[in-house]
């Protein structure tokens, strides 16, 4: 009987011990492919972040949809201009004190203009596919509109993916944890985001590991 106590033992203490591995090891292995799947969708969010700025320089809103957004990328160019300051005769002054007076002016030249998406996107035609989340069948959710600033109405945009989308196949209480998340060095909330529908911001939510948050 204390042999079959001690071998019953054994089998327990080997099976936690592989189960206390294997939780250690699959919260590792998870930390690994979030960290690799954030990166991909932060790039993506980016490329949108992009776009849709180039969007409100030009038309002074937000486009509201993708296919929006990419018609326009798909035309849109910048005008390219140089500003340089020069002194002139001010006629007002001169004719007043009754000796040649100058000032400065800055004149603006128009240089010529450039395509949007060969600006700020190298060429390639990534923007055409930057709705679409990484690894999956889903698209990023995006919407444009307002928020009221002293009375006045400012151009905001947001698009977003949920957590569950990017780490759809791993374990749900990994996935739940995660999405509780609250530090400097993680990406806080239940979504991966840039931009927002609530204040005048057109940063991503994700620390600085995954890349500068600003365009």
């Amino acid at each position: 009987m204390k042999l079959v106590f001690q071998l019953v033992l054994w089998v327990v203490i080997g099976v936690l011990g592989y189960l206390l591995f294997n939780s250690v090891y699959g919260e590792v292995k998870f930390n690994d492919l979030k960290v690799v799947r954030y990166q991909k969708s932060v790039n993506k969010l980016k490329d949108i972040q992009k776009g849709q700025l180039a969007f409100k320089q030009l038309n002074g809103k937000f486009a509201g949809s993708f296919d929006e957004l990419v018609k326009f990328l798909d035309t849109a160019e910048f005008t390219l201009t140089e500003r340089r300051d020069t002194l002139v005769l001010d006629e007002e002054a001169t004719k007043r004190y009754r000796v040649d007076t100058r000032k400065e002016i800055t004149i603006i030249d128009t240089l010529g203009r450039a395509s949007v998406k060969d600006s700020l996107y190298q060429g390639t035609d990534r923007y055409k596919t930057m709705m679409n989340v990484p690894g999956t069948d889903k698209q990023f959710e995006m919407e444009a509109g307002t928020v009221l600033k002293n009375d006045a109405p400012i151009p905001v945009f947001e698009a977003k993916v949920s957590k569950d989308v990017i780490l759809f196949d791993q374990p749900k209480d990994y996935v739940a944890k995660e999405k509780q998340t609250v530090s400097v060095e993680g990406v806080n909330g239940a979504y991966l985001s840039v931009g927002s529908m609530t204040e005048i911001s057109t940063a991503g939510n994700w620390p600085q590991s995954y890349g500068d948050s600003e365009d």
